[in-house]
């Protein structure tokens, strides 16, 4: 499997297209949907679903946009739903201007466990805390976590928000640290790093 980061948007949120056998998963399409549709032509990459480690609007802006010239289902945890229904309002009191975003359509909601989308299996781990339906998506085999604002190499995720919980925060990094230490964390803004 091949990972591709692309840092989007004014706040540079990691968008991640990960790519087997001419599949792509995208996961947190963050924005700038004009560039992720180029990038996936020109690695000749067909998209099988979007998926989204929290519903953010600086991590899933381009979902909506990319729908339009893919039909595919958008995945997402059910108590992050809140966030997606007022999309427009939040990126608009946080950029500061009102941007034209297109709401995400064929929502599904993840479950905690294993899935299998094409050629990808991959682990959900429920993350809550940064927001109530924060999620981690854990490739076992490739020893990768996209980790979304749960961890970073840095520091943690914001928990100031009204529907954020400090106790939930850090009951989820100790969730995520027991995972095996050569496991690379895939953020979602800033570097990779591994847990020492």
């Amino acid at each position: 499997m091949r990972v591709i980061k692309l840092p989007l948007g004014e706040l540079k949120a990691n968008c991640y297209i990960l790519a087997k056998g001419g599949k792509a998963l995208i996961i947190d399409p963050a924005d700038e949907a004009d560039f992720i549709l180029e990038k996936l032509m020109r690695e000749k990459l067909e998209p099988l679903a979007l998926l989204a480690t929290h519903g953010h609007f600086d991590h899933v802006m381009a979902v909506g946009e990319i729908q339009l010239s893919f039909k595919i289902p958008f995945y997402i945890d059910k108590q992050d739903i809140f966030l997606i229904e007022r999309l427009e309002d939040t990126a608009k009191f946080f950029l500061g201007y009102k941007p034209g975003v297109i709401k995400p359509q064929k929502i599904k909601f993840l479950k905690e466990g294993k899935m299998k989308i094409g050629p990808f299996e991959f682990k959900v781990i429920k993350t809550p805390g940064h927001t109530p339906g924060g999620v981690c998506f854990y490739f076992e085999k490739e020893k990768f976590a996209f980790v979304g604002d749960t961890i970073f190499k840095d520091g943690i995720g914001r928990y100031d928000f009204s529907y954020s919980s400090k106790i939930d925060l850090f009951e989820s990094i100790k969730k995520l640290r027991k995972l095996p230490k050569d496991t690379m964390f895939l953020p979602g803004h800033g570097e990779d790093f591994k847990i020492s």
